[in-house]
């Protein structure tokens, strides 16, 4: 996974979806995924918000412990 699209380009995207563009036009005008728009919309309809998730990905601590 790679670095999340900035906030600015979320609402922007969701909001030409939102006024009539449909997924596939939006993807190709922003150059991002319909899978990617398809997530947005889902993240919004269950948070209220487009911001990243943050803070989830920890990964293995790499001190050594005796």
């Amino acid at each position: 996974m790679g670095v999340p699209y900035s906030l600015d380009l979320r609402k922007r995207v969701i909001e030409a979806v939102d006024n009539g563009m449909t997924q596939v036009q939006a993807a190709r005008t922003f150059k991002v995924s319909r899978k990617s728009i398809c997530n947005w919309l889902d993240l919004r309809a269950g948070t209220k918000s487009l911001a990243a998730k943050v803070g989830y990905q920890k990964g293995h601590s790499n001190k050594i412990t005796d």
